[in-house]
């Protein structure tokens, strides 16, 4: 880097703030000099990334002087007094979307930008896709005509509404959806057309979160900008992607797919009346031809990497500092006053819901203080939430960690309480362990190397049984995976005494991680006394679990599945409330402490029968392909060498053929000892199964 290089500081360590990590560093104008989070931990895992400082305290990484400008990528609530904060202090800003709550906070904002001198900038990302550059400029142009209408669609599934985890920001009250999504349309309508007119506001496919609650899958929003009619659609529920901007002119009609970088213009043309239709239908296929290819190299040559999101991001990012280190003002379309007229859109469409958006039933207070005997990690998982629920039903109250202080036990308040803590904090462990007799652990993380999964999968795990050592806790139950088992070959049978494979290194990073665990813990069982049960669910399902489940095949959207293999042979499927049940009955039988127990259910379907009895039961088809396993392991193999001569991206791992067939669940499994240990009977009953997996499943949201 530059001496001139623009030092930036991240306020905000979660998700979204290593996409714009990698932006800045892919600037040539600026570079991370710093991370602030009131965790240290998570502050200082993305500061190792990028070289930076790490601080817990806003004041004290401004009065350090180490930065020049700040990203704000907290929870939206505090965008607005950090960025003031930031701009009296002498920094330049940049917020991510939502920029704030209201047009009140929006303006707060500006005017500490303008009191400063300082810039303030707002991430509306997709406006800095080259496909959208090129809409722009043909719209200005006047190459699309007299343009009439516009529609922005948002139309891409929202599993948390139905999955979890549901204590996230966006969920929390009814308008926060809107707050969260709408930016990206209305900031492309406002870049085109300015200031927006609200019209008209319906809501559809209403979903009852777990733990109270209603929030809408589908807005659809009437608009007009001057002579132009906008249309404004979004819809959360399981659907086809359509992230999409039309123009409909008097010349032409463009359509700028952004999830995906392209732009296709139709047009009419002056070909006879009988070459006409031919001609036009040409016209298109060529347009849809050149963006496909020009997407498809570019995939290629990134190795799947270069995402539209990942460029608009660079692209904006760039923008900025562009701005910044040249003393210009920055684009119109990341400024404050853009910020102001898509937040005054947003805030006159709140106007028109209930109660402006306000949660109109809140939970009901808790009547009592809980007394927790179990711990849950990863209680606000698929698996977790219903475990949780059920070992309230059983009697028990339960501790959930939580990294918010709300979530999906909002109604049975009463015998739940939410704990947070660091995985990696000993100490804060220890203390969600007070007075607790039995610890479920839950919880896995995402890795991309071997590195990582030792340090933030396998190192978690020997933290938490030490605390529990540490602490006194009567059973340890953590949950591994069928995933570790080699499963390539059908005539072998996997009972809860089949070991998995002495060398786990030719596996995929979840298998061999997950195995990885089992084995750390099970040696402090043997060497330490620790109370250890290891369940292994196969492939759950039920309500709230998820419609593309990769332990069926791999997804192309919520309409197509390449399944693994040929799709004939039965699949270890498990009904979520059978699950449950093991898992309690792990707790309550002395016997099971040092075992491993495969949680999986009676043979019932193979991949095809439940995709088959989706189409029955559900109405909705979906296209099934047979996925070659051979040619997917060859395809991987071709992809390791270029990431690892082409790319020199260290610790690629290339899984091998039988791990690729695993994924099939060639293997049949026995579970006598299951159900002589445990006393656990999961369902025969098909019809039931069916009822519980699909029928009420919810797998589309409505």
């Amino acid at each position: 880097m530059s001496d001139q290089s623009i030092r930036v500081g991240l306020v905000g360590a979660g998700y979204i703030a290593r996409w714009h990590g990698d932006a800045i560093k892919a600037s040539k104008n600026a570079h991370v000099a710093a991370v602030c989070d009131v965790s240290a931990g998570a502050a200082g895992e993305l500061a190792a990334v990028y070289g930076a400082a790490v601080y817990t305290s806003l004041d004290e990484m401004i009065a350090a002087g180490v930065c020049d400008a700040v990203h704000i990528l907290t929870p939206p609530h505090l965008h607005k007094d950090l960025a003031v904060q930031c701009l009296q202090g002498g920094l330049h800003c940049f917020v991510e979307k939502p920029f704030a709550l209201s047009l009140e906070e929006t303006k707060a904002i500006t005017h500490a930008a303008k009191e400063s001198g300082k810039q303030v900038g707002v991430g509306h990302n997709f406006l800095g896709l080259p496909a959208y550059d090129r809409l722009k400029s043909a719209f200005d142009k006047g190459e699309l005509g007299k343009v009439a209408s516009a529609d922005f669609n948002w139309n891409f599934p929202l599993a948390p509404l139905r999955s979890g985890p549901f204590g996230l920001w966006m969920l929390q009250e009814p308008k926060n959806l809107l707050l969260e999504l709408s930016p990206h349309l209305f900031a492309f309508a406002v870049d085109l057309f300015g200031p927006v007119e609200i019209r008209h506001l319906d809501r559809g496919k209403p979903v009852e979160l777990s733990g109270g609650g209603t929030r809408h899958q589908s807005f659809r929003i009437l608009a007009r900008a001057g002579e132009t009619d906008l249309n404004f659609n979004l819809t959360l529920a399981e659907t086809m992607d359509d992230r999409s901007v039309t123009l409909r002119g008097s010349s032409g009609i463009a359509q700028l797919n952004y999830a995906a970088d392209t732009l296709v213009v139709a047009r009419e043309n002056a070909a006879d009346i009988v070459l006409n239709p031919l001609v036009y239908q040409l016209s298109l296929a060529w347009e849809h031809l050149r963006e496909g290819t020009i997407n498809f190299a570019r995939h290629v040559a990134s190795l799947n990497r270069n995402s539209a999101y990942g460029v608009s991001f660079a692209r904006t990012v760039e923008n900025f500092y562009h701005a910044l280190a040249n003393g210009l003002d920055i684009d119109p379309k990341y400024s404050g006053n853009a910020a102001e007229t898509v937040m005054q859109a947003i805030e006159d469409t709140i106007q028109l819901m209930p109660d402006q958006g306000r949660e109109t039933a809140p939970a009901k207070p808790a009547s009592r203080t809980p007394e927790p005997s179990v711990l849950v990690i990863g209680g606000t998982g698929f698996i977790g939430r219903h475990l949780t629920r059920a070992l309230v039903d059983s009697g028990r109250d339960v501790r959930v960690l939580s990294r918010g202080k709300s979530g999906p036990f909002d109604d049975i308040a009463d015998h739940v309480e939410l704990f947070s803590t660091s995985l990696k904090d000993p100490e804060g462990l220890r203390a969600a362990m007070q007075g607790i007799d039995a610890v479920y652990d839950l919880a896995k993380s995402v890795d991309t190397t071997w590195e990582a999964c030792l340090q933030n999968d396998v190192g978690v795990r020997e933290t938490i049984a030490q605390a529990a050592l540490d602490t006194g806790v009567k059973r340890l139950i953590y949950t591994g995976t069928i995933a570790s088992f080699d499963m390539s070959d059908p005539a072998v049978e996997i009972t809860d005494a089949t070991e998995f494979d002495a060398d786990m290194s030719d596996r995929n990073l979840y298998a061999r991680s997950k195995a990885e665990c089992e084995k750390r813990l099970m040696d402090m069982h043997r060497t330490k006394g620790l109370p250890l049960v290891i369940a292994r669910p196969g492939i759950v399902v039920g309500a709230g679990g998820p419609l593309q489940h990769w332990g069926i095949g791999r997804w192309q959207g919520a309409g197509t599945v390449r399944i693994w293999g040929k799709g004939n042979n039965i699949l270890p499927f498990v009904l979520i409330e059978d699950v449950c049940d093991g898992l309690i009955k792990m707790l309550e039988v002395d016997a099971s402490v040092g075992q491993s127990f495969n949680l999986v259910g009676e043979p019932m379907m193979t991949a095809r029968d439940y995709f088959d009895a989706i189409h029955e039961t559900l109405g909705a088809k979906i296209q099934v392909r047979s996925g070659s396993l051979h040619a997917m392991y060859l395809a991987d193999g071709v992809k390791s060498v270029l990431k690892k001569h082409a790319l020199r991206r260290q610790g690629v791992i290339r899984p091998s053929l039988r791990d690729w067939k695993s994924r099939a669940h060639y293997s049949p499994f026995r579970i006598e000892h299951s159900k002589q240990v445990l006393d656990w009977h999961p369902t025969k009953d098909r019809t039931h199964f069916v009822q519980q997996a699909i029928t009420k499943a919810g797998l589309f949201g409505f």
